[in-house]
């Protein structure tokens, strides 16, 4: 998983609030088995409204997405999380997220930051003022600038040593790989093995 520590871009201001897993992705997408190609998905249903914010070229290459309260509430379905991160963002702000969904975003890379809603107020005002706007998430020091602004934010220790390590649960327990390797070699043969044997 790549490593996080500062992420500089544009933002695109997404004015909805409640948006659930099945907005972000439609469930007919669902059935590719890989991390990658959902991006012709993202928000599939509300690219097809005039105006939507995404199909405005202004926002092309945008990394970081602002929206309203409750964003990724819904369904368990990590596919959300691929297709954001295959649209190209690396960064979601939002007052509140799903539970869920934040829980994967941290899995799978996108960092998810939680703000109040006049903070959002403004990031969707200076972004829609100015495309151009740079954001500049720092997840070491846990502050967001825009313009003249700079914002702090809170943010779990654990999860953010992850993100700033790259570290996903593969690679979390792989840290302890001479430690299983250990406990291994006292267990009887007949019980499974916890790591797979090596071949020469």
């Amino acid at each position: 998983m790549e490593k996080i520590s500062v992420h500089k871009g544009t933002a695109a201001p997404l004015r909805r609030s409640n948006v659930d897993t099945d907005q972000i992705i439609p469930a007919v997408y669902l059935k590719r088995v890989t991390k990658s190609g959902f991006a012709d998905g993202l928000f599939a249903e509300w690219r097809e409204e005039e105006g939507f914010v995404l199909d405005d070229p202004s926002y092309a290459g945008a990394s970081v997405l602002v929206a309203g309260t409750e964003f990724g509430t819904g369904s368990s379905r990590e596919h959300a999380v691929w297709a954001l991160k295959d649209g190209g963002f690396k960064v979601v702000i939002a007052p509140r997220f799903g539970d869920i969904f934040r829980n994967n975003s941290l899995k799978n890379g996108l960092l998810t930051i939680e703000v109040p809603d006049e903070v959002v107020e403004e990031l969707w005002a200076a972004a829609e003022a100015d495309p151009a706007t740079e954001v500049t998430v720092d997840l070491a020091e846990r502050r967001i600038a825009f313009g003249e602004r700079t914002v702090g934010f809170e943010f779990d220790d654990f999860a953010r040593w992850r993100l700033m390590e790259g570290l996903d649960d593969v690679a979390l327990t792989l840290r302890e790989e001479s430690a299983i390797g250990e406990f291994e070699k006292d267990r009887p043969a007949w019980k499974p093995l916890t790591l797979p044997a090596k071949t020469p």
